[in-house]
């Protein structure tokens, strides 16, 4: 059974970069046609989904955050990670991570971690 657990900063300033990395239990990242995703929900708001690596490596972003994100991952400790660049409070959310076979159906999830931008 797959598990993932989010971690990240918490509390963020303005223009910093925010790092967050999912670590994967139960399963390789590099396994056969899945997808991990990284997706936020921003206080009364919806989710947005914001990018994905698959198995392979490859990456997929969200036009609307491409210029500022990069997502990777470290095989050897079954994790990846979510780069945002110059962050504001708009950034403020929860982020989750989650696993796809596909960028509809997100089947696993990790119980998210609050980032919140504040001066």
């Amino acid at each position: 059974q797959v598990s993932l657990q989010e971690s990240g900063p918490g509390l963020m300033k303005p223009s910093q970069t925010l790092s967050l990395t999912c670590t994967v239990s139960g399963v390789s990242i590099t396994a056969n046609s899945y997808y991990w995703n990284w997706i936020r929900q921003a206080p009364g708001k919806g989710l947005e989904w914001m990018g994905a690596i698959d198995y392979s490596g490859n990456t997929y972003y969200s036009p609307a955050l491409k210029s500022r994100a990069a997502i990777s991952r470290d095989t050897s400790r079954n994790h990846f990670s979510l780069d945002v660049m110059s962050v504001t409070p708009e950034d403020t959310a929860v982020y989750y991570c989650a696993r796809s076979p596909d960028f509809i159906l997100f089947e696993s999830w990790g119980q998210g971690t609050l980032v919140t931008v504040s001066s």
